[in-house]
């Protein structure tokens, strides 16, 4: 610790003091009716104490109950897996159909427009002779829908 620091006192040093075993009599057995108290068991231990107790029946287990082979938790996960399958199929057969639906209509759409945009071009460029309209004569002159003939 410190240079000129010295000890006031020495230290003292306690040692433990043993304890004498105690002195144990043997335990005088009283005779009893057979089958009213369990028998009482004595032991002598090597340094010469007697303990004394009752005899203790060994625990038995409990009859094992037949398990069945797959637990009822293992197949109710099953089951809902086996479900949401059939619904996830489901589903994709819904959209599969949906969207060949979409298409088909699509289709339908597009060729309507087709045929009836290619009727109204051969109606619009067709070059017929008799095209219906008024015919008005002025000063010898035919006008037959702005178009001027003489």
């Amino acid at each position: 610790m410190y240079p000129d620091h010295t000890p006031q006192r020495a230290v003292d040093v306690h040692y433990p003091t043993p304890i004498p075993p105690p002195v144990v009599h043997p335990a005088q057995v009283v005779p009893v009716q057979p089958g009213t108290v369990p028998t009482a068991a004595s032991i002598v231990l090597p340094d010469g104490r007697v303990v004394t107790g009752y005899a203790i029946d060994p625990a038995r287990p409990e009859p094992v109950t037949a398990k069945p082979p797959v637990s009822r938790a293992a197949v109710n996960v099953a089951l809902a897996g086996v479900g949401f399958l059939a619904v996830c199929g489901g589903l994709l057969l819904l959209t599969s159909f949906i969207a060949a639906l979409t298409a088909f209509i699509s289709q339908l759409i597009i060729l309507a427009a087709v045929i009836f945009g290619g009727w109204i071009a051969v109606q619009v460029f067709s070059t017929s002779s008799h095209r219906s309209g008024t015919t008005v004569n002025i000063r010898k002159a035919t006008f037959k829908r702005n178009h001027i003939h003489s």
